[in-house]
């Protein structure tokens, strides 16, 4: 895939990840190496599973995650010390990554992607990891809600004028990767290679001496992609009747009108209405779009009251991941020179899990997707009996006798990509594939059944113990 995503540079962290490798650097730990894990902890729109998204242009941020003449200057106004700064000044990060792949179905608390690197290195991209992967992994899980809501009937994003600045490029690329069909978005259309579409706004139609005139001239000049936006004025008794002559205009000179679009009223009646008028004088295959603040709830109570929309168009809400705005992703150190390390906290749910780990997903004897299991990395998963529940430590699954495969692998070490990466398009087919695997319960909208993680008693052994020994420093 060539991409054209905009790149960074090493400014685009925050300033306590540079004070903190500063201080690295002066202790003399850069050399030290260390392992994070990249996890989330609650599934956003109290949905029951996650698509991960973002990783393409994580990696694709790291070449440039560099700093020039003009970023150390700048960091000198800051208050970074000389020696520190002739560091950053020949940095690169050269560590390693492990990963889901983009467009997997995953779950709260497991690692789905892992880094491994010197303590500086893995500190200071930790904004930016957090930044593309929480975001991006939002608006995709957005738009595949969409997509499940749609019952197979396409749907666009029409978010850009909505989103968040510059931020409209990524979740355009999320929203293809989730399920969109097309973006509005041209730029990011270009630097991602994705479909791109459009078609008319009530400044159109307002602009002419009057709608009958505004559709017709659109129509001439795209005389086989026109989709009219029929609620400027009246749009049973005008936008639909005026829509209708141009479709019998275009069809006398061998033409075709390709659809209408509603973008406000009462969505359900106004289709109905429109159908019946457009197929009672012969245009069966001229579609209905709509369009005005939708969200995954509201096109499916579309469906279900049985309106016959044949396209959906998604702004707002898939754009800026309402309600939740954000997603929880944490990057948290598990090994520090060598050795397991944990955070520790009075609440059991907030504790990190220790060392360097992997982790597996099991399968049921129907190839469903039936739990995942998070082992430490040496740790041989047909070895593996049973997986712990990480809290409630008396649950436990049998699951040596199970099909299994490794969910994260190894994408980027020392500057280089391992494997190509795919385009969204890509990573859309493989969320398919996947989401085809995961039991119904877990995608449904109200109350969907919670997925289990498991832990190894390996790796339950070594927190306890880990926690053990914290607490006797303190005792």
């Amino acid at each position: 895939m060539v991409s054209h995503s905009v790149h960074t540079s090493g400014l685009y962290t925050d300033f306590y990840e540079l004070s903190m490798a500063q201080g690295y650097f002066y202790a003399g730990k850069e050399a030290e190496d260390a392992v994070f894990d990249y996890f989330f902890r609650t599934n956003p729109f109290k949905g029951g599973f996650l698509v991960f998204a973002g990783l393409g242009d994580f990696l694709e941020q790291l070449n440039s995650f560099t700093y020039d003449k003009e970023a150390i200057s700048y960091l000198r106004t800051l208050g970074l010390k000389p020696e520190f700064l002739d560091y950053l000044a020949h940095f690169s990060f050269r560590g390693k990554v492990y990963a889901a792949r983009e467009g997997e179905v995953v779950f709260p608390n497991e690692p789905i992607l892992r880094i491994e690197a010197n303590l500086i290195e893995a500190q200071l991209i930790e904004t930016l990891l957090l930044n593309i992967l929480n975001f991006q992994s939002l608006i995709a899980t957005k738009a595949f809600r969409v997509k499940l809501a749609a019952n197979g009937k396409s749907f666009s994003d029409f978010g850009l004028r909505r989103a968040h600045g510059f931020g409209g490029l990524q979740a355009s690329r999320a929203a293809i990767i989730g399920g969109a069909a097309t973006t509005s978005n041209v730029q990011a259309g270009f630097l991602y290679d994705l479909p791109v579409s459009g078609t008319m706004a009530h400044s159109w139609v307002q602009s002419f001496e009057n709608e009958l005139i505004a559709f017709r001239t659109y129509a001439q000049i795209n005389p086989n992609n026109s989709i009219l936006l029929v609620d400027t004025y009246d749009t049973l008794r005008s936008g639909v009747p005026n829509a209708i002559l141009v479709a019998r205009e275009l069809a006398s000179q061998g033409n075709h009108l390709t659809g209408i679009r509603l973008d406000s009223g009462d969505l359900a009646y106004l289709s109905k209405k429109a159908r019946k008028m457009l197929d009672k004088e012969g245009f069966t295959e001229v579609k209905i779009f709509v369009s005005n603040q939708l969200n995954e709830h509201v096109i499916k109570s579309l469906e279900d009251q049985g309106a016959p929309i044949d396209g959906f168009g998604v702004g707002t809400e898939l754009v800026t991941g309402k309600p939740d705005a954000s997603l929880d992703g944490v990057y948290k150190l598990c090994v520090s020179a060598g050795k397991p390390s944990m955070k520790v906290s009075e609440n059991i749910e907030k504790n990190t899990l220790p060392g360097k780990k992997m982790v597996w997903r099991f399968f049921d004897e129907e190839g469903n997707i039936y739990r995942d299991g998070i082992l430490l990395d040496h740790e041989t998963p047909g070895e593996c009996e049973w997986l712990y529940h990480p809290v409630q430590t008396d649950k436990k699954t049998l699951v040596c006798q199970l099909k299994r495969e490794q969910l994260l692998q190894p994408v980027y070490e020392k500057g280089k990509l391992l494997q190509p990466l795919p385009s969204p398009a890509e990573c859309h087919q493989y969320l398919l594939q996947r989401a085809a695997l995961l039991p119904e319960e877990h995608k449904r909208f109200i109350m969907p059944h919670i997925f289990k993680v498991g832990i190894s008693g390996q790796l339950l052994e070594l927190r306890n113990n880990l926690i053990a020994n914290y607490k006797k420093n303190y005792e």
